[in-house]
């Protein structure tokens, strides 16, 4: 079958970075279904996997932990899934991704792809979606009833794939007072759009800006960009025993004794924690999914794809890697097709 791998981690501006190569199908056991792939997204985890070192790898390692597409064949073990589904997923890191015609997954963290979304669209979904409501409502306790409703939530990278569907969550469900950051026209407007109250500029003074518009503190921070240069304005933006919580790992140690005066709390969110480690919940993202499908298609939520940029193979995949790179992409980058 096709897919797109590497052999050596390489810059992104050199050919080999990404290959289009053909491998052998695999075959579903236990709780897999096998996934006939018709769209993936790519997402900051790929680069990162990418990124440049001496590993030289015997066979094509395939990335990719973003799809949408057709239930091929399942396992003996599978009991929410037949062939013919159409279904949405992000996979585990642990296993090879799924920039492949074929791609197995657990059964039990996929989710049935939105009647009222193609391919493209839902694929644009599974990664951010189950971060965002993980870091959100399991690892922040907000509740996603509206119990919380009128406090508010400082989200630093609003206009990113995290952020975009994180804007939604903590307004649509949460009923949150939402201030997103956002540094240029284009991404402000796309923040609003999604339903930030307020926007500020991440790469001004947060705190500051925060006041002016009537926020001496703030009772949640998502920090969806850069945890190193971010982390202190958080700590001084959060109420008294409020929360933050961040996705992006840090280079240096992050500075918790910003938050003993306040008895903050100081949370990790990493979507792969339930595949990588089989935790005894694995099947929550399972019912995250359902749920996310079933706001998409009641319209509470919406889709973030923001660039979609054709066949699925090395050339446009080095693309997307080089636009993510970049640092300057609004929403999802999706590919479709072999």
């Amino acid at each position: 079958m096709k897919a797109v791998g590497l052999y050596r981690y390489l810059p992104i501006d050199q050919p080999e970075a990404f290959i289009d190569v053909d491998i052998e199908r695999p075959q579903a056991s236990g709780h897999d279904l096998l996934v006939k792939v018709e769209s993936i997204a790519v997402n900051p985890v790929d680069y990162k996997v990418r990124a440049p070192k001496d590993t030289v790898e015997a066979t094509p390692r395939v990335l990719g932990w973003d799809a949408a597409g057709t239930v091929a064949a399942v396992g003996p073990d599978v009991t929410l899934f037949k062939v013919g589904d159409p279904v949405f997923y992000a996979g585990s890191i642990t296993r090879p991704g799924a920039n492949s015609e074929y791609h197995l997954v657990d059964e039990r963290i996929v989710g049935r792809k939105p009647a009222t979304l193609d391919f493209a669209h839902a694929a644009a979904l599974p990664l951010t979606s189950l971060t965002a409501w993980e870091a959100l409502f399991d690892r922040l306790g907000v509740s996603p009833q509206g119990a919380d409703a009128g406090k508010s939530v400082l989200i630093i990278g609003g206009a990113g794939g995290v952020g975009s569907i994180g804007i939604q969550l903590a307004k649509q469900l949460a009923k949150l007072n939402v201030i997103a950051t956002a540094s240029r026209a284009e991404s402000a407007k796309w923040a609003r759009d999604l339903g930030a109250d307020h926007i500020v500029d991440h790469f001004g003074d947060i705190p500051a800006q925060l006041k002016q518009a009537g926020f001496e503190y703030v009772d949640f921070v998502l920090i969806f960009n850069d945890t190193d240069k971010h982390f202190p304005a958080a700590a001084q933006a959060i109420r008294p025993q409020g929360g933050i919580c961040t996705i992006v790992e840090n280079a240096k140690p992050v500075e918790v004794e910003l938050l003993k005066a306040k008895s903050g709390a100081f949370h990790w969110e990493f979507m792969f924690t339930r595949s990588m480690f089989g935790t005894p919940d694995m099947i929550a993202q399972h019912k995250i999914l359902t749920e996310v499908a079933r706001l998409i298609d009641a319209g509470t939520l919406r889709t973030t794809l923001g660039q979609d940029l054709g066949k699925i193979n090395a050339e446009n995949m080095r693309r997307a890697h080089q636009l993510l790179e970049a640092g300057r992409v609004i929403g999802k980058l999706v590919l479709s097709g072999f």
